[in-house]
């Protein structure tokens, strides 16, 4: 029993759809099973013309209850980003493909970051986890952060991404959202010796980029199964609508494996691997080199430049249908590392080298039970991080002047977090589905050498916290057709502060640095949230109002003195406010070839600050509050999906409500406010053989020059982008 009890699974993967850089097709409804490696049979072949135009109007996800279940009976709004999606629009990166989804906005400090805002927060407020594994470790940082960027897209099988606060099945940071990623797997399974593999080549003209990739799968006897996938990518300067900006470029390589053995036919054991390195990825707009965009300011650093690498290692063991005690069980064990490095030369030709590197382990389990008070799903997790940060600098002249206390966080440091959770659904008569859950979370921050503020000696402290977080949403079924859904819901949130809030010693906003804060309290938020689904043959809507609550959220505070020419800030619990917005979808197949779908997404919100060297409290805006946006398509495509076009129209109202950061922060907002934008963009693709497709996508007809609201550099001009697809 103690062996079953620690087997677990995270509900992702259960529903981890196979393929060599395939499409994500729908699951057959009637099946109640959850589709997993281990049942291929479920997924229907998507070159089949039977199934008419592949756009799943009510997918199966996971994210939300952490079991399988139909959008349309989701207790939240969920949204889902397939492989044939991102190779369909050629969303050169991960924060790109979610950049259509209703509630977020996705800034950019540099051509190789890429930060979500969802429902308002962004940076380690949000959660993103990969195959069930949380990315997130205790170094990241407040606001816009690179961190996202990391992740292949080409190894990308399914995105879900659930808004709102998520702590209580993921624990710390899943505030604004929680994001899950499952990536690609072998998809050659026969009753004897299965090989294939794709090969993928993508060109664009406003990115001035080249990627390639190239994926191989292997299986035998329905048994064993191995993947394995490699990408390169030139990325040059991006060309904006006003012309190329500079030193904007980057190089990039991945790397991505996979092991898939199946035992029994309940039983599936999954070892994977994933690398990428990025390098020579500049943040321009604190240097000379800043492309000005409606007023903004230019920094004055010659040089600012980022290198970046991530090792992921996991081995998984899934079971479902095991007994009548445990349905679905499984356990899990990985290793991650994640590295960056910052060269910075100033004005004035003095230089630092500063980094950090994170190895973290973590070990997670989850058990599903079907018993008389409904469905059960409950696990633990447990990640611990060592930390490692240096900071080196240089004189004008080159030579060297001293090794720092700490880099950007305190040296020499480890952080774990631990969490136990339930959750019970219970359906309570016919049309009502009840979803509860709790949480209990404890996590520990240990600072090796921090650089005392005052003083500049060297400091050593130890921060505990723990948390007992609960949900309550429910899913109201209002007709007897089941084609109308009311549903809402409860949820609080937590953050527990991380190094980053702790120790961190480097720039913040244009012209702040932020220094060592020890003694904060967790970040606690309780949402609120009503909507509305509607689920026909051949419509899907879903919309939601959502409110959440802040409490105790840690903000900035000046503390009037200068270092190096940068004002100094320290963090302390005192952001309450609020954040309140709608988000609206809605796709129709009004004909066999066609197809229509939109958007829409309002938000606004406050929380209180200190926006000056006085400490004076303040209700302002929240920063880089997102503006009202909407998009409206149209797509056709021949029944076998052999040939298809698709027109898009993406607006964007100006943002006008910032915070006096916001305001501050004149190298990327410019004075008064961002611009609003709208942008056309085309898209078509053509299946020539079986094994060979065409994919052209042709963004920002116009040529508009436009920025996405706290970016440091403009989105990208008219850009022509060519894919070019080989199965064998």
């Amino acid at each position: 029993m103690p062996s079953i009890l620690l087997a677990t699974v995270t509900a992702g993967l259960l529903l981890a759809d196979p393929g060599v850089g395939g499409p994500s097709p729908a699951v057959p409804q009637d099946d109640p099973r959850p589709a997993s490696a281990s049942d291929p049979d479920l997924i229907p072949d998507p070159t089949d013309p039977s199934l008419g135009p592949i756009i799943d109007l009510d997918p199966l996800v996971v994210l939300a209850t952490r079991g399988p279940r139909d959008s349309f009976d989701t207790p939240s709004i969920v949204d889902v980003v397939t492989a044939r999606d991102i190779a369909e629009a050629q969303y050169r990166t991960l924060p790109d493909a979610l950049r259509e989804i209703p509630g977020i906005m996705v800034q950019k400090t540099g051509y190789g970051q890429g930060s979500p805002y969802i429902r308002g927060f962004t940076g380690f407020r949000n959660l993103l986890l990969i195959d069930g594994i949380r990315l997130n470790n205790s170094v990241f940082r407040d606001g816009p952060n690179q961190y996202w960027n990391t992740i292949d897209p080409f190894s990308i099988q399914r995105i879900e991404v659930v808004k709102g606060p998520g702590s209580v099945l993921y624990g710390s940071d899943a505030i604004g959202g929680t994001v899950g990623v499952f990536t690609k797997s072998n998809d050659t399974w026969t009753d004897g010796l299965g090989v294939g593999g794709r090969t993928v080549g993508r060109g664009s003209t406003g990115e001035r980029s080249l990627q390639g990739r190239v994926e191989l799968g292997a299986s035998w006897q329905d048994e064993i199964g191995a993947y394995a996938g490699g990408s390169g990518k030139d990325f040059g300067d991006l060309r904006a609508g006003s012309g190329v900006q500079p030193n904007t470029g980057y190089d990039e390589w991945d790397v991505d494996t996979k092991f898939q053995w199946r035992p029994a036919d309940d039983w599936e054991l999954v070892a994977a691997y994933q690398a990428v390195h990025q390098s020579n990825a500049w943040r321009t707009h604190k240097t000379l080199f800043a492309w000005p965009y409606a007023g903004t300011s230019s920094g004055d650093e010659q040089r600012r430049v980022l290198d970046q690498d991530r090792e992921l290692a996991y081995v998984q063991l899934l079971g479902r249908d095991l007994g009548a005690i445990v349905d679905d069980a499984a356990i899990s064990v990985s290793w991650q590392s994640q590295g960056e490095s910052q060269d910075r030369v100033r004005n004035d030709g003095r230089e630092d080298v500063q980094g950090t590197d994170v190895n973290t382990l973590g070990v997670w389990s989850q058990v599903a039970s079907d018993t008389a008070i409904g469905r059960l799903t409950y696990g633990f997790e447990f990640y611990r991080d060592w930390v490692d940060s240096h900071r080196t600098d240089y004189n004008a002249d080159g030579s060297f002047k001293k090794n720092g206390i700490q880099g950007p966080v305190a040296d020499d440091s480890t952080y774990d977090l631990f969490g136990v959770y339930l959750q019970d659904e219970i359906p309570v008569g016919e049309r009502v589905d009840l979803v509860l859950g709790g949480r209990w979370n404890w996590a520990r921050a240990h600072a090796g050498r921090a650089e005392d503020p005052v003083s500049g000696d060297a400091i050593s402290f130890t921060e505990t916290y723990q948390a007992l977080v609960g949900s309550a949403r429910a899913v109201v079924q209002l007709d007897d057709p089941n084609h109308w859904n009311l549903f809402g819901g409860v949820s609080q949130g937590f953050r527990a502060p991380n190094l980053s809030d702790l120790t961190r010693l480097d720039t913040a906003r244009s012209d702040e640095i932020e220094t060592v804060s020890p003694g904060l309290d967790p970040e606690r938020f309780l949402a609120y949230e009503v909507g509305l689904k509607a689920s026909y043959d051949e419509l899907f809507v879903q919309g939601s109002w959502y409110w959440t609550q802040i409490r105790d959220q840690i903000v900035r505070t000046p503390t009037g003195r200068i270092i190096d020419g940068d004002r100094e800030v320290t963090k302390v619990n005192a952001g309450d406010g609020w954040v309140q917005g709608v988000d609206v979808s809605a796709t129709w197949r009004f004909h066999p070839n066609w197809t229509t779908f939109g958007t829409f997404a309002w938000l606004e919100g406050e929380v209180d600050g200190y926006p000056t060297s006085d400490p004076i409290e303040v209700r302002e805006s929240l920063t880089r509050q997102m503006a009202t946006n909407g998009q409206v398509g149209l797509r056709w495509a021949t029944l076998d999906q052999a040939i298809w076009v698709e027109g898009v129209v993406t607006m964007w109202a100006a943002q006008d409500r910032l915070s006096f950061g916001d305001q501050r922060d004149t190298q990327r907002v410019p004075p008064g406010g961002t611009p609003g934008y709208t942008i056309a963009s085309l898209r078509g693709g053509w299946q020539v053989t079986t094994g060979l497709a065409l994919t052209l996508t042709l963004d920002n007809l116009a040529d508009k020059d436009y920025r996405v609201h706290g970016s440091g550099v403009n989105e990208s001009g008219f850009n022509a982008i060519l894919g070019i697809e080989y199965r064998f």
